[in-house]
């Protein structure tokens, strides 16, 4: 009778436990999530430019017969980049004729000619452009200018950002999944279908020979990453072969519409290659995922958290990983206000560089400052190991958000890009600050509990 006791009182011990469990993975409170939704939203809506809706001097108008979404409201960036409208779209905030209008202005601008420009870089046949400008629709292919005679310079890639190529292919299959017609990809622009198109931007990022892994060199060198355009990065690059994978993913995806087995099994064969030796190739010994394999190898917070959330890596690693994160965190050395780092403090290259090779100074820009556009993956990281913990960041976060909300009058400017104690700052009222937490976060909330 005592032993049965004890039983009974053992499985309500654990059920009791299993309930606070349950209610400790609450990561983001009710009030909370609807703040940012309502501030995702809203900044969102300030990123707009609409059909003639007049830029900042000296940028013209809108003449591209559409809405288009640019990467922050006010006066953030007067053009229309791929990759921050792309990481947005989950937010379900985009229309479906604004999804449309922007993916045809997209696969309009491919490039359709491998030239060479006049500063010496080369913009291979089939590049996704890495912004959009709105008055002439003129394609600028590589960060830092807004200059299509003058675009392509050493300092900002020999080869266009190779990440753009991936999100193309993620507008697609997103605007599939809005419209549940698969007929749009056998749309011609300029005498290639859509889905044409997209296999051709996803074959421009190279390769090593018989690898899958993104590959760059000095002397062919391409952005890993529109987020991190400031910093030279070479060898095998993760963060891109992460972007590959997904692509490759949603491509097998859109070939099962197609009812084209062969096709689909190829692009998931490229994926499962890509997972097969992700971790041999990139991981340390902390479980963190190295950028690359030669310049800047170093323990890349950004794409550490994304190949969790993508679950790239094995369940094992990734709680190794997230540990990591979470000391970090706990340390103080991986978050302020919020805000992540792309370089653990404490990690950084010396003590001149987070990142070995930079063209900015440390602290600033994507060489040590913080950014919110990674948040929603480092939460998800490390909910894995420590909800109570993930939660803590939630409300630095939201507290973050709060306090420098745009919508409280002119002397407030965020969501800002990035930022740094020392008092930098930059980017006023920046798009994926709230809109790539939101999706990780929304998603979460809809979980079901154990």
């Amino acid at each position: 009778m005592n032993n049965k006791i004890i039983i009974v009182v053992k499985l309500l011990l654990l059920k009791m436990f299993l309930a606070s469990s349950s209610t400790g993975q609450e990561l983001i409170s009710k009030e909370d999530l609807t703040y940012l939704q309502g501030l995702t939203e809203s900044v969102i809506e300030s990123s707009r430019i609409y059909p003639n809706q007049e830029l900042v001097e000296p940028f013209g108008k809108n003449n591209t017969g559409g809405t288009l979404i640019r990467p922050g409201g006010l006066a953030t960036y007067p053009a229309f980049w791929i990759r921050d409208y792309a990481m947005s779209l989950e937010t379900g905030m985009v229309k479906v004729a604004e999804q449309q209008h922007m993916l045809l202005l997209t696969a309009k601008t491919q490039n359709d000619q491998t030239w060479i420009t006049k500063g010496g870089s080369y913009v291979p046949y089939g590049a996704i452009a890495d912004h959009i400008r709105v008055d002439d629709l003129n394609p600028i292919y590589f960060p830092g200018t807004y200059d299509n005679v003058e675009q392509g310079v050493e300092e900002f890639g020999r080869m266009p950002p190779y990440c753009d190529q991936f999100y193309f292919v993620g507008m697609a299959h997103y605007y599939w999944k809005t419209v549940k017609n698969i007929n749009f990809l056998k749309q011609k622009i300029n005498g290639l279908s859509l889905i044409d198109r997209l296999e051709i931007a996803f074959k421009v990022p190279p390769t090593r020979q018989n690898s899958e892994l993104v590959y760059t060199t000095d002397l062919y060198r391409g952005k890993d990453f529109g987020f991190r355009d400031a910093i030279r990065i070479t060898g095998d690059l993760s963060y891109a072969s992460i972007l590959k994978y997904r692509a490759a993913l949603q491509l097998a995806e859109l070939f099962d519409q197609f009812q084209n087995k062969e096709k689909a099994q190829s692009y998931r064969l490229i994926a499962s290659k890509i997972k097969h030796v992700f971790a041999s190739t990139f991981i340390n010994s902390d479980g963190m995922v190295k950028a690359s394999t030669l310049k800047s190898a170093q323990a890349d917070v950004w794409g550490t958290a994304l190949a969790i959330v993508e679950n790239l890596i094995d369940a094992d690693v990734a709680k190794r990983a997230a540990q990591h994160l979470a000391e970090a965190y706990s340390a103080g050395n991986l978050a302020y206000k919020g805000a992540i780092r792309h370089i653990i403090v404490g990690e950084d290259f010396n003590n001149n560089t987070a990142w070995e090779d930079a063209i900015v100074p440390k602290d600033e820009y994507q060489n040590g400052s913080y950014w919110y556009s990674p948040t929603g993956w480092v939460i998800y990281a490390i909910q894995l190991v420590d909800p109570s913990l993930a939660s803590q960041l939630v409300k630095d976060y939201i507290a973050g958000l709060k306090e420098t909300d745009y919508r409280k009058g002119e002397q407030f400017a965020g969501p800002l890009e990035c930022f740094h104690p020392s008092g930098y700052n930059r980017g006023p009222v920046y798009m994926t600050s709230v809109s790539s937490p939101y999706i990780v976060l929304k998603t979460l909330t809809k979980k079901p509990k154990p």
